[in-house]
């Protein structure tokens, strides 16, 4: 026998190994013999000589092996192997006897059982020799001496592989746990198990394994591979999605259910992968998370409805679950800063179908207006300001929903957001401005709040579409002639708008808009004048051979203002 010492070490006598060996062989050769004699249960003795057969000469390969008596994997199962051998030692002398020494139930449960657990050996003994665990003695399984070096960390992970393919459920889950805590170590061992090959359909497979401690720790190991790209799609064709998703169910276990939703928080970012997700069902149970699992397990699972409701055609399953949006309006008010950031993102999301229905829902009868005052009010971070302000334009994308807003009090963060918010907050500010400025009340109150100064300096924006945004809200906006006022007070209102105008290339929707905002300010003879001497007429002439909608009416505006100018003073000439 082996001893525990010996054991833990990895250092073991050569013929201890070798007497294992010679005494499993000696016991199959035996049985076999002896099964001549039996008498009953001739079918199950049949189907146990038939795994016997096959033993010899994979027991031969296993002591071929270079370091097979030093493996403490190898030994375990010889020992094991050889108390079996024993026992079928034991039965087969016992059925050569009319009576067979007991009951009949009784005998055909432990024939049964040693054809199992012969079956068992037959495939670690192949998985050993397969795996070449055998060409090196057992690494040592302490973590602090895990990871010494490189090759000492790739036979770590090849022993701990082979372990949880083989032996007993209560050994598998030992090594599960030695491989979780390995990853865990450093975000190098995770490199090394995702290279190492069969790790992945192994962890796979063990998704779905009775205990349920392994099906959580099996989600875990699953979760730090999901974070390697290139382990993505080995993971998805290994049928993860589809055991993920189940264990999303509260009655696999909580734990498990917040590993799988952390798995599924890496995999959803691949579009094909958030498909695959919605169509197995996996939007209701990830709802359920967020409504009554741990804060970690609302934060992940409202992450990856995150990730589902990015891909267009997913929108509409999540908002038809039932109470799908009062989990995230909940999540959107009482979650915590991650949830609630992942929960605005997902509304945001929603909120961008083209469905007016759907926007008139979310303010009257979801009521998100007031926990999206508030969930602004509270934000500091850039992304949760972008998330909110976003849900705020696709709202106001129905133009019926736009009074209910302005009467919320939205116009005074919008200004603070235009004027002291980041590059990216004030354009996803100025693209809701734009998306409200529908109606003449709307385009009041949003001069008279302040809006038109930071979105003239705005105009000058190092990003493209931050210019883009602020002229389209300022396109809109000088439809109403006292915000024409406001913008031609501006020191570079109108300079700003017609430099829009200057594609230096292919005609943009920034030059589009700059347009539509000219046509409406070119109703005023000095406003004219302005915009001519910023020199417009130089820039729409390409326009016009490019052919943007209104470049032609702006051009003939300006220079029939012009010639009937020039009219005038030789009509005044004349008279002298």
């Amino acid at each position: 026998m082996v001893t525990a010492r010996e054991q833990e070490h990895g250092v073991l006598d050569r013929g201890g190994g070798e007497g294992l060996l010679e005494q499993a062989q000696s016991l199959v050769a035996q049985i076999v013999a002896a099964s001549s004699s039996v008498k009953a249960f001739l079918v199950r003795w049949k189907m146990i000589i038939s795994r016997l057969e096959r033993l010899p000469d994979l027991l031969t390969e296993l002591g071929g092996a270079p370091f097979f008596a030093k493996n403490t994997l190898c030994l375990e199962l010889l020992e094991s192997l050889v108390a079996s051998l024993g026992e079928g030692l034991e039965l087969v002398s016992q059925c050569a006897l009319p009576s067979y020494g007991g009951g009949k139930l009784q005998m055909q449960s432990r024939l049964d059982s040693l054809a199992s657990r012969l079956d068992g050996y037959l495939h670690d003994s192949r998985l050993m020799i397969e795996t070449g665990v055998l060409c090196q003695a057992s690494p040592l399984m302490t973590l602090s001496v895990m990871g010494v070096s490189k090759e000492s960390r790739k036979w770590t992970v090849k022993d701990l592989l082979a372990r949880l393919q083989m032996g007993s459920t209560e050994s598998r889950i030992k090594a599960l746990d030695s491989l979780v805590e390995f990853m865990a170590e450093d975000d190098k061992n995770v490199l090394v198990v995702a290279a190492a090959p069969g790790s992945i359909p192994a962890l796979v497979h063990l998704l779905d394994g009775r205990a349920p401690v392994m099906r959580e720790k099996a989600a875990a190991a699953v979760a730090s591979l999901a974070t390697v790209e290139s382990c993505v799609h080995e993971i998805v064709s290994e049928g993860a999605l589809q055991s993920l998703v189940r264990l999303l169910d509260p009655a696999r276990g909580s734990l498990a259910s917040e590993r799988a939703a952390r798995a599924l928080q890496s995999l959803t970012l691949v579009p094909d992968n958030a498909r695959s997700v919605a169509a197995c069902g996996g939007v209701s149970p990830l709802l359920d998370l967020c409504r009554s699992g741990t804060p970690v397990a609302q934060a992940v699972s409202a992450s990856v409805l995150r990730n589902l409701s990015a891909v267009e055609e997913i929108r509409r399953r999540i908002s038809e679950e039932e109470e799908s949006l009062q989990v995230l309006i909940y999540l959107l008010s009482s979650g915590t800063p991650h949830s609630r950031e992942h929960a605005a993102v997902a509304l945001q999301n929603l909120a961008a179908m083209d469905d007016d229905n759907f926007k008139r829902a979310l303010v009257w009868s979801e009521g998100v207006l007031e926990p999206l005052a508030r969930f602004l009010d509270g934000s500091e971070a850039p992304a949760s300001q972008e998330a909110g302000i976003g849900i705020l334009r696709g709202i106001a994308s129905s133009p019926a929903t736009v009074p209910a807003i302005l009467e919320a009090g939205f116009l005074h963060p919008l200004v603070g957001f235009l004027t002291q918010g980041s590059p990216c907050v004030q354009q996803c500010a100025a693209a809701a401005v734009a998306a409200m400025a529908v109606c003449s009340e709307s385009r009041r109150a949003i001069g008279d709040a302040g809006c038109i100064a930071p979105l003239v300096r705005m105009l000058d924006a190092k990003m493209a579409s931050a210019q883009e945004h602020a002229v389209s809200a300022l396109a809109n906006l000088v439809e109403l002639e006292s915000n024409r006022r406001m913008v031609a007070s501006e020191e570079k209102g109108i300079s700003g708008i017609v430099r829009l105008l200057d594609t230096s290339g292919s005609p943009s929707l920034a030059a589009e808009r700059a347009v539509a905002a000219l046509i409406a300010l070119a109703g005023n003879s000095k406003n004219r004048k302005q915009i001519m001497a910023s020199g417009a007429c130089y820039y729409l002439g390409r326009l016009v051979e490019g052919e943007v909608p209104g470049a032609k009416k702006l051009l003939e505006k300006l220079e029939g203002g012009k010639f009937r100018s020039f009219l005038k003073r030789l009509d005044i000439s004349s008279e002298w």
